[in-house]
């Protein structure tokens, strides 16, 4: 990494790709047409923008009209949450989640609450995994839709959705899934896993800031199901209004094109670097993985170091890039809420560190990290 940096906090965010870069430039200099006009020059433009939708459709399993493009999964959930909620013709107020969701969801669904839905927030076990069993008893008759995450963004727990899609399709509720921390290094077919609405976006995968985008079951759009927020030149078919921005989806499509190519290699080595970092930190004295014994993604190791002080730690190694929390809430000292809900004490919570790696982490940066953490430790 460039200018000493150490950088393992993958799950906040990606470098974008070189070669996304250069797919990207000739849409800034060359083809910069507006992809809803009619002119030839504008062929380009909108041929870019029917190969992105094809790439992300088949990437899941399912039809390009069906994939709709956003400025990110904050936004999609916006869509997705409020958009069936304050459809017109929806008569069902009550609404499942889970405690350890992102800030994303967990907003959203307060918001909702101010307004009269109610929200059942779904508890953990303690090492982060969901009680199926809890989930199908909660669902009631006035019950909307159940969202919850692939991926968690702190602990790399993977939730069953294959599961979770049954029981929603059994029930006939809608499943949300913010597939944010999967999609890229996980294959998913949203149509096997019975996933109705299906959240993403690009710079969690090595594509820009700014890009993103949703699956929605076509039977949810033909119905007018769920209510637009924002209207304007009725781009994406009117779920979507604004200019498309062709230089952010290409990019966004050429991601997914590498994703595809490199996603056994990268599994491979992450899951090495992943077993390599855990265990040198299970050697430090009553260091524990949070989330060790539960199916958790391949790049991310969240560890707890009790009496460890996170916060001074990254604060005198400028040069290391860890998080103690979630990227959006990591500004506040305060207890992870995801950390906190699955049981775990205030003073582990602050002692507890989350470690993600991507397609540039190297040995040398697992080192340079437990290299500090001892340093750290011997001093302080």
């Amino acid at each position: 990494m460039d200018d000493g940096i150490v950088y393992l906090d993958y799950n906040a965010t990606t470098p974008v790709d070189k070669r996304v870069i250069q797919e990207m430039l000739p849409y800034f200099e060359e083809y910069y047409a507006n992809a809803s006009s009619n002119y030839d020059f504008s062929k380009k433009s909108k041929f870019i923008l029917d190969e992105a939708r094809l790439e992300i459709a088949e990437t899941f399993g399912t039809e390009k009209r069906q994939i709709y493009f956003t400025s990110g999964a904050t936004e999609g959930l916006n869509l997705a949450l409020k958009g069936l909620a304050l459809n017109p013709g929806n008569n069902k107020k009550h609404i499942i989640t889970c405690s350890t969701e992102h800030k994303a969801v967990l907003e959203i669904c307060i918001y909702l609450e101010s307004i009269g839905y109610e929200i059942d927030y779904l508890p953990v076990n303690r090492d982060g995994s969901l009680d199926l069993e809890l989930l199908k008893s909660t669902i009631r008759q006035d019950t909307l839709l159940i969202c919850l995450m692939w991926v968690n963004n702190e602990t790399g727990l993977i939730h069953p959705i294959k599961e979770i899609g049954k029981i929603a399709k059994e029930s006939g509720v809608y499943f949300v899934c913010d597939a944010t921390q999967g999609v890229g290094k996980l294959a998913v077919d949203v149509e096997e896993s019975n996933i109705d609405i299906l959240c993403f976006s690009g710079h969690k995968m090595y594509a820009p800031k700014g890009i993103g985008g949703l699956y929605i079951n076509s039977s949810i759009t033909k119905q007018n199901k769920i209510q637009p927020l924002i209207h304007g030149g009725g781009q994406e078919n009117g779920m979507r209004g604004g200019t498309y921005n062709i230089p952010l989806i290409a990019g966004l499509k050429k991601a997914f094109e590498i994703a595809k190519m490199e996603m056994k290699e990268n599994e491979s080595v992450l899951t090495q670097l992943r077993n390599t970092v855990e265990s040198q930190l299970l050697k430090i004295n009553n260091a524990y993985i949070n989330c060790g014994n539960a199916e958790r993604i391949y790049n991310t190791v969240n560890v707890c170091i009790p009496d460890f002080d996170t916060e001074l730690f990254i604060g005198m190694n400028k040069n290391i890039a860890v998080s103690n929390g979630s990227a959006c809430t990591a500004g506040l000292v305060q207890p992870s809420h995801v950390l906190s809900t699955m049981g775990l004490s205030n003073e582990d919570a602050l002692g507890s560190i989350r470690i993600s790696m991507g397609r540039n982490t190297t040995d040398k940066d697992i080192f340079v990290f437990m290299e500090r953490i001892h340093q750290f430790m011997r001093n302080v």
